[in-house]
């Protein structure tokens, strides 16, 4: 109490001053309408200002807090798409399966669903990669197709994922007929358009129309009677020929493959064992 007697009594001179600056003031803004005006203009302007700081402020903080509530829910629907494509994966392969036209003379055939992985199209030996593998039954030599028709064989094959040679490749070539006509030839691509390919070696004597169907003759164990192949482009044939070539548009769009499915063979061992046995020695 001693100390702030001393105090006030040292600055007793400062203090009269701010009193009666603070009394010359109120008397000054209150008595004359120009300066009382002037300062609840003043004091408005200053008070807007404050105001728009702190709301500035408060809308930043609450900025904050709306910006972490939209990342849990974008991290909720994250984890909601994900559950629903593996979802939609596995009705695809579902409807697939059930939905695929085969000819009615696969006993002995069963199917494997399967997702194409990588894919090419555009180099001159082309192949896919699928995720099925040994695991699931898969073996070399089996045949792939989609829902529009031959995809390509299988040529390696790992433990969870295999290879296929696609039909875009020269060195496979699939024997091949024209629906209702026994007629066959070898169907092989010549590595120029990916929605094209040639069907050779057919009999001169073999009737066909722009537009007829071509489908495996099933004179393997790797692909079952009446797959559809392509279409008959066109009826252009060369007239001094015992045989003639047709160029086939691909029933298969290889540029957009996505699900697929592995043809399994029930019979394919014994076939081979005969074909073996047919095999002349050296």
């Amino acid at each position: 109490m001693r100390q702030l007697l001393s105090f006030l009594i040292r600055n007793s001179c400062w203090l009269l001053f701010i009193i009666y600056m603070v009394l010359s003031c109120l008397l000054l803004f209150n008595t004359n309408p120009y300066q009382h005006s002037l300062w609840l203009t003043s004091a408005g302007a200053l008070s807007s200002s404050v105001y728009k700081a702190g709301n500035s402020i408060s809308s930043y903080f609450d900025l904050r807090q709306a910006n972490e509530e939209l990342n849990r829910r974008n991290a909720r629907l994250q984890e909601e798409l994900l559950a629903l494509q593996q979802r939609n994966q596995k009705l695809s392969e579902m409807v697939m399966a059930d939905t695929l036209q085969l000819p009615d003379s696969l006993a002995g055939y069963n199917f494997v669903v399967a997702h194409v992985i990588s894919n090419s199209i555009i180099h001159l030996h082309n192949y896919i990669t699928i995720n099925r593998g040994a695991d699931d039954g898969i073996r070399e030599e089996m045949g792939v197709i989609d829902q529009n028709g031959v995809v390509g064989v299988v040529n390696v094959v790992g433990p969870h994922s295999a290879r296929i040679i696609s039909l875009l490749n020269p060195n496979f070539r699939l024997s091949c007929k024209i629906k209702h006509n026994e007629s066959f030839g070898s169907l092989v691509w010549d590595g120029n358009d990916p929605a094209y390919a040639l069907l050779e070696e057919l009999p001169r004597h073999t009737v066909f129309h722009a537009g007829d169907t071509v489908v495996t003759s099933g004179y393997s164990a790797v692909f079952p009677p009446g797959i559809p192949v392509g279409i008959v482009a066109d009826d252009k044939v060369p007239h001094n020929e015992n045989f003639f070539t047709l160029r086939i548009r691909l029933l298969c769009d290889f540029a957009r493959l996505g699900n697929v499915q592995v043809v399994l063979n029930n019979y394919s061992s014994e076939v081979k064992q005969l074909e073996k046995a047919d095999t002349p020695e050296e």
